[in-house]
């Protein structure tokens, strides 16, 4: 059963400027809660085998945003949580700067680490949010079709 939503608001947003961890889990953050946790999706420097230099994240914001709002709507019907924190950066990123900030606070940790999975998962496969990786040979958008890396560039082990 989920716990009444509280009068403090979620934080929900699309924003350009580098995400601040620490006012999103404090926002989320409060007297009567047991656990706050948080995924942090960074910049790697890699992916299929191949050096990247940084990312560009663009969206159809207005959709992107209100499937953002039904997610932590999902959340709160799903697990009894208190609040929700969902930051995504669009615009370039550079290799370990965060793309997506997610904080889900509870009064017990099971029902925080449940609805911050769920949220993750949920917003790579429903939010309009698209990436372009750049390497020192091209770009592709991800989840695309990858052209194979240059025999020269390939790593031993590609990334998982």
């Amino acid at each position: 059963m989920a716990m009444k939503k509280a009068p403090q608001p979620d934080l929900l947003a699309l924003v350009l400027d580098p995400i601040d961890h620490v006012s999103i889990t404090q926002h989320v953050r409060a007297a009567e809660d047991g656990a706050v946790v948080t995924f942090d999706g960074c910049v790697r420097n890699h992916s299929q085998g191949r050096g990247t230099l940084y990312l560009d994240y663009e969206a159809y914001e207005t959709m992107a945003l209100a499937k953002i709002r039904e997610i932590a709507e999902q959340l709160h019907e799903k697990f009894p949580i208190h609040l929700v924190a969902i930051v995504h950066r669009l615009g370039r990123l550079q290799i370990g700067e965060t793309s997506v900030y997610i904080a889900v606070s509870s009064e017990h940790r099971p029902a925080a680490f449940e609805a911050c999975r769920y949220a993750i998962d949920t917003l790579k496969r429903t939010v309009p949010i698209w990436k372009k990786e750049y390497f020192e040979d091209g770009a592709v958008w991800a989840d695309g079709e990858m052209p194979p890396a240059p025999p020269e560039t390939r790593a031993a082990n590609p990334a998982s």
